[in-house]
């Protein structure tokens, strides 16, 4: 990964982690180093100041981690490779999901908008409307798109 100025950016342990984190279920954020490095930063304070605080390593490490990934939890793209995965896999085969699920994130986005997501999203009653209106236009989608 590089800078803007061609050095190349520095990867600690929270910058790889998030990273990778992002390429598998946030790949539209995969990019956005300036996100990365601040969010790893924040991480890293985490845990010295929980460190400092007299945590163990175990529990400095957990409020890290959910610094780290806070408000990424839930994620837009996993749903949708979910929907694929489950509703249609007639139509588009497990390996294919994940390159469907980027080409109709941004299309979706207005599914999306008209829920309150969170970190616990996944767990809570509306979470299966979401589903249920993500599988309706997702089948619209395929249907207009010929597949």
């Amino acid at each position: 990964m590089k800078k803007k100025n061609n050095r190349p950016m520095e990867l600690s342990y929270y910058r790889l982690t998030l990273l990778s984190y992002l390429k598998e279920s946030h790949p539209q954020l995969a990019s956005d180093i300036g996100f990365i490095k601040t969010r790893a930063d924040e991480a890293s304070q985490a845990y010295s100041d929980a460190v400092k605080e007299g945590l163990s390593q175990d529990e400095a490490s957990e409020l890290a981690n959910l610094t780290l990934l806070r408000n990424l939890l839930f994620s837009q793209y996993d749903t949708i490779i979910n929907v694929l995965w489950n509703e249609f896999p007639d139509i588009v085969p497990q390996s294919k999901a994940k390159e469907y699920a980027t080409k109709i994130l941004s299309q979706c986005e207005q599914v999306f908008l008209q829920y309150p997501l969170s970190d616990e999203f996944a767990y809570s009653e509306e979470y299966n409307t979401l589903y249920t209106e993500l599988t309706g236009f997702i089948s619209f989608w395929l249907e207009e798109n010929e597949l």
